[in-house]
């Protein structure tokens, strides 16, 4: 039986949704749509411009297996940079016909009776396609903490993801809340030009050694001519990576020489401090919150012009925040570092159940089956959805064995046609599978964290290696899915192409 034809939306151009587009052309599907509301690709490393923003696995690990020859600066590359590859992506690969850009993707749904999943974007089109893959992503949209008065504030106050770059914050008296990955980076930058700079933390993160300096011309031309090397780096990176996993699984030796090099990364900076040291601790086990990387974080802490403020947040005032002890922090500006409300991207997606995903992720928790199928969501994928999260690799290693995944389902309905819908009982005990492995890890050993939802319970993160995830996801299995013919049990029938802004131009 030939191939049928199968028109394919994407939502989402960052890693994901760029990552998505060439698998799926380089297999051989070229009726593709790839929608994002910014104005350029990039997704989460186009959209946080913050002073210092970076990443915190390595580049040549951050970066996709089939386009590895891109000329890295350093061994932890900036957002300009990675914005830069993922560009280099979208032009390399031919992506730039299938993008349709500055555009908002407001609800999608699954219209039963023609089997197609249908779009509403904001300019009022609507958009349809047999299969929907959602490349959105978990750090999508801010999470913005609830504080009496924050609204009432008369300064400044914006989101780390969302920086505002026509506020000027030299000399300014400046609140920074939060201490996590964003905040780690955000500081030493703020603090070089900032009046004050108060910042208020909840719990001390774990934080470790970065070792971050430009490659030397040397380097860069070996990476560059010596064959095989970037690639060999790579897997020496990730097998590195893959030992802070097995600490972070319950190995107690591993995750005791974390803890050590830690401390003694603590100790070097601050010792010179007790009482700030102490404030700075970390306490619990190593991994339970994101382990963080950073040579300025301590020496940010100890300047003259920085305050640590460990009191809870009571209230905020004209004039500044209020801590729990009374204390007033005056602040001519507020910086949010707080995080991410995760599966954001896809909570206005209705499938065949009764209520939208979000609504269903909210009441019974984010469940998945490998972070990929969701019962009730027929034909649509989800890109690093629930259970996939790492807290020690590379997220682009578990992308990639996802769109490898894609490819296959996508061939599947191109062969045999229908829909396939995930098998509840596979979900149920998928989920059960993953809360069950993370008894014992650092994850559920006693902190608040946000890998956890409003319950406590964890299900964004993957609780084994990476090469497990690899291993499962390495062949496409249809007897997980309730597949279903055509309307009346007939057999598959083509699906006619009409004219539609649905096909990319």
């Amino acid at each position: 039986m030939p191939a049928l034809p199968l028109r394919i939306l994407i939502v989402g151009a960052g890693f994901a949704g760029l990552g998505a587009a060439i698998a799926l052309k380089r297999a051989g599907f070229h009726d593709l749509t790839v929608l994002d509301r910014g104005d350029e690709v990039g997704g989460t490393w186009r959209d946080n411009v913050y002073p210092g923003c970076a990443c915190d696995i390595p580049s040549h690990l951050y970066s996709f297996s089939f386009d590895t020859d891109f000329d890295w600066e350093r061994p932890y590359a900036g957002q300009p940079q990675i914005l830069a590859y993922l560009k280099h992506l979208a032009d390399r690969h031919g992506l730039r016909p299938h993008l349709r850009l500055r555009t908002e993707v407001r609800r999608a749904t699954w219209v039963e009776a023609r089997r197609v999943w249908q779009l509403q974007l904001g300019d009022g089109e609507t958009l349809e396609g047999d299969v929907l893959v959602a490349g959105t992503g978990g750090l999508v949209n801010p999470a913005l903490p609830r504080i009496e008065g924050l609204a009432d504030f008369p300064g400044p106050v914006f989101h780390s993801a969302r920086w505002r770059q026509d506020v000027d914050l030299a000399g300014k008296r400046i609140a920074l809340i939060g201490t996590g990955a964003s905040a780690v980076q955000i500081a030493p930058e703020l603090a070089r030009e900032a009046g004050r700079l108060h910042i208020f933390q909840r719990t001390a993160p774990w934080v470790l050694p970065r070792g971050d300096r430009p490659y030397g011309r040397l380097r860069r031309w070996l990476y560059r001519w010596v064959p095989g090397l970037r690639r060999a780096n790579r897997w020496r990176l990730y097998a590195v990576h893959e030992l802070v996993t097995a600490a972070l699984l319950g190995h107690a030796p591993l995750l005791r020489l974390i803890a050590w090099t830690a401390r003694r990364h603590l100790r070097r900076q601050l010792g010179h401090d007790p009482a700030l040291l102490a404030r700075a601790a970390p306490q619990g086990q190593p991994g339970c919150k994101r382990l963080l990387l950073s040579d300025t974080w301590y020496p940010t802490l100890a300047r003259p012009n920085v305050a640590l403020v460990t009191e809870g947040i009571a209230r905020i005032v004209p004039e500044g925040v209020v801590t729990t002890d009374g204390q007033l922090h005056p602040a001519d500006a507020i910086v949010l570092s707080t995080g991410f409300s995760l599966g954001g991207g896809l909570s206005r997606t209705q499938g065949r159940l009764e209520a939208p995903l979000g609504a269903l992720w909210l009441r019974d928790g984010a469940k998945a089956h490998l972070g990929l199928a969701v019962h009730g969501f027929p034909n649509m994928i989800t890109l690093l959805g629930p259970g996939t999260g790492l807290g020690s690799n590379s997220i682009v290693f578990m992308l990639e064995a996802q769109l490898g995944y894609l490819v296959q389902a996508v061939r599947h309905l191109a062969r045999e046609g229908g829909v396939l819908d995930l098998r509840a009982q596979v979900q149920a005990d998928g989920h059960a599978d993953l809360q069950r492995r993370l008894q014992g890890t650092v994850w559920l050993s006693g902190c608040k964290s946000w890998y956890q939802g409003r319950d406590g319970r964890i299900d964004s993160l993957w609780p084994d290696f990476s090469f497990n995830y690899w291993r499962r996801t390495r062949r496409f299995d249809p007897g997980v899915y309730a597949s279903s013919l055509q309307p009346g049990g007939a057999a598959p029938q083509p699906v006619v192409a009409t004219p539609s802004r649905s096909t990319a131009p």
